[in-house]
């Protein structure tokens, strides 16, 4: 019984060190990716001369096995307070897939250049800049009916809804109309570059989940040009061309999804005029 009970205690306590060991290297591992991520997100803001330190995860464990083959499964930039010529404030994202970093430096500097596998790029702007731009100050942003009611239906990987049917719903003070009306709208994509976002009304909407407000026939047109728009220079991070746009929460997307593509961290902030 002896030797059982010292066996045991061997066993013990070699599992014991074996778990100090990789947890110590877990330890390891953690903090040196949330070095890699500091050290990015300064590289960003210094590079795209942003205001503050955008948020950036570098994704995939174990870190430090990635950064030896120069080479991470997965990154994200993103910067939520930007100052946007036209807007005010904009939020600008990038998703990054399969990157290899073609200056051999595990550290992200602000000079560094980075080859992608599959680009995602995105600007969003909530409902309140939005809104002050179009002069309807309480409008409030809603995917179509049908993407709400459905998590899987007509929606990007990346949760945007259709350009289709989107539900705005505001007061139109400049058509002399003073309670809140629901509308559906379009959203299209201008311009030579197709950096020009297009808010088309096509109809009062009433029920539930609505303003439920009725608009005489005679007042339909003011209202509809309150509540159209054309945004301009609304470019993409890494200058992405736009392939889908639609709604989030209470959010307007844009997005551009692009394969094998280098780029350089300026590139985040993308060209155009400045506040």
């Amino acid at each position: 019984m002896g030797n059982n009970v010292r066996v045991r205690t061997v066993w013990t306590v070699g599992l014991a060190a074996v778990l100090a060991v990789a947890l110590a290297a877990v330890g390891i591992d953690f903090g040196t990716s949330i070095y890699a991520e500091y050290r990015l997100s300064r590289s960003v803001r210094t590079a795209a001369h942003l205001e503050s330190d955008p948020n950036v995860a570098i994704l995939g464990f174990p870190f430090i096995a990635q950064a030896r083959a120069d080479r991470y499964g997965e990154l994200e930039i993103k910067a939520v307070d930007v100052a946007h010529p036209r807007v005010g404030r904009a939020a600008l994202e990038a998703t990054m897939h399969d990157i290899d970093l073609l200056d051999r430096s595990w550290l992200i500097e602000p000079d560094a250049t980075l080859h992608v596998g599959t680009l995602e790029s995105r600007i969003i702007i909530d409902s309140r800049h939005l809104g002050q731009f179009m002069g309807i100050r309480d409008l409030m942003v809603e995917a179509p009916p049908a993407d709400t009611n459905d998590a899987t239906g007509g929606t990007t990987e990346s949760g945007i809804s259709r350009s289709e049917g989107l539900v705005f719903t505001g007061t139109p003070t400049a058509a002399d109309f003073h309670r809140p009306v629901s509308v559906s709208v379009d959203l299209t994509m201008a311009g030579p570059d197709r950096s020009t976002l297009v808010i088309t009304p096509t109809g009062i909407l009433t029920g539930p989940d609505t303003a439920d407000q009725h608009v005489p026939e005679d007042r339909q047109t003011a209202v509809f040009a309150a509540f159209a728009a054309r945004l301009p220079d609304q470019r993409l991070p890494f200058t992405v061309a736009p392939t889908s746009w639609g709604a989030r929460g209470s959010e307007v997307i844009i997005e551009g999804i692009v394969d094998d593509v280098t780029v350089t961290l300026p590139q985040f902030r993308p060209p155009g005029p400045r506040p």
